[in-house]
């Protein structure tokens, strides 16, 4: 494909109230599209979710919270801008090629001398997603499984009828939220630990703080029943967001896990350790699964050689290309994964709906599960959801905590394509 043209915006969405994760706070996510011009004038565009404080912690502190969104988006501009005018084999090739410069475009824009290379990922993801759709109309395709890469299409072979919505219980979230979840028929929460209670970074303090509200959910979860899991319990996924700072305090949480009973419905423990610190997890009786640390498929069977047995999925995050790379480098391993979010917005939530739709189910449930939670978290989600084509489809809604995934969905690729080669917003 040969770019001649690009164009770039975004708008900023606030949330309902700051959410908390990594110790830190957001106020509001940036919206950004980007849409890609050929030389034959087809166009497409896609859209982006900045996160900054989960893509690299390091530039959000140095920043004030615009600042540090502002940098991500002029990444984007500038690699928008260095696409122009060449010849790229598609999207993949894009990826590979830009994704070390992004990095260095955003390092030199934040004053640093380096930024992680998931920063530079979630940048490129609405340039991603829309050369995903122009290699599309060139090739005159129009669904999702036509894009999928022959190597990873045996990793991508499910259709699921049922995807589970995961909704995520931040650190502050309290009882009566929480129960309201599970009355609506929520089966599998996703837990933020790795607390900072005080403010001081005392790990002691942090655990304690973990144990005691998985303590509180373990005793108000256990009361219900869901057809959704073998076990028929609510089960629960840990996302630690690389803040146990060492093995030996993991250990004391899945003691505790343990203790209470709550060790076998922990379906996974995400992003335990800091990036840095590359600790062999064999011996670990859960299953280890890793998100922020993995920005390549080299970082795959790294992981996979220190005992990871899952993978966090961020097409909405880390690009769509990106993906399918971590897939094919996983190869014939028994390894596991699954489609967390980033809470986007509507559109991308359908990104992650095609992939998530044909991963097989993680152990212990007997459907496939997508994590969602936008709804949860801006101040204008029905809003948000006008940019929808399809958005009156009975699919787009979660009923029950599940998305109800008929033919439709699958013919229409949830309607990425209608809003990714309509009009601009």
């Amino acid at each position: 494909m040969y770019i001649t043209d690009t164009h770039c915006r975004y708008e900023r969405r606030p949330l309902k109230a700051p959410f908390a994760f990594k110790g830190r706070q957001i106020t509001e996510l940036w919206q950004t599209e980007v849409r890609l011009t050929d030389s034959h004038g087809r166009s497409a565009a896609g859209w982006g979710t900045q996160s900054v404080l989960w893509s690299d912690p390091t530039v959000f502190q140095r920043h004030t919270e615009f600042e540090a969104n502002a940098i991500m988006f002029q990444t984007t501009e500038r690699l928008a801008a260095a696409i122009r005018n060449q010849e790229w084999e598609g999207p993949q090739a894009i990826v590979r090629a830009m994704a070390p410069r992004a990095a260095e475009m955003a390092a030199a824009l934040s004053g640093q001398p380096s930024v992680r290379l998931t920063f530079a990922l979630n940048a490129m993801v609405g340039l991603d997603n829309a050369a995903w759709l122009l290699e599309a109309a060139q090739r005159g395709v129009a669904n999702f499984d036509d894009l999928v890469p022959p190597v990873v299409r045996p990793v991508l072979a499910h259709r699921h009828n049922r995807l589970g919505l995961i909704p995520l219980i931040p650190y502050g979230a309290g009882h009566d939220e929480i129960r309201a979840l599970l009355e609506e028929g929520s089966f599998l929460l996703k837990i933020k630990v790795g607390a900072d209670p005080r403010g001081d970074g005392d790990p002691d303090a942090g655990l304690a703080w973990d144990m005691q509200r998985i303590s509180e959910i373990h005793h108000w979860a256990s009361s219900y029943r869901t057809p959704y899991t073998e076990s028929g319990h609510v089960l629960y996924y840990l996302d630690a967001n690389g803040r146990y700072g060492s093995k030996a305090l993991l250990e004391r949480l899945i003691h505790h896990l343990e203790r209470i009973g709550a060790a076998e419905r922990v379906v996974l423990i995400e992003e335990p350790f800091p990036e840095a610190l590359r600790e062999d997890v064999h011996d670990i009786p859960l299953r280890v699964a890793a998100d922020e640390s993995v920005h390549s498929a080299d970082d795959v069977r790294e992981r996979l050689a220190l005992g990871y047995r899952a993978f966090a999925l961020k097409p909405i995050a880390k690009t769509l290309s990106m993906t399918f790379d971590m897939l094919a480098a996983a190869g014939s391993a028994q390894a596991h994964f699954f489609c967390a979010d980033l809470t986007v917005n509507p559109i991308l939530v359908e990104w992650n709906k095609n992939v998530a739709a044909r991963l097989p189910p993680l152990p212990g449930l007997r459907v496939g599960v997508v994590e969602a939670n936008g709804w949860q978290h801006y101040a204008h989600w029905e809003e948000m959801k006008r940019v929808h084509p399809l958005r009156h489809r009975p699919w787009v809604e979660a009923r029950r905590f599940v998305f109800e995934l008929d033919e439709e969905f699958y013919q229409t690729s949830g309607g990425i394509f209608a809003a990714g080669l309509g009009k601009s917003l």
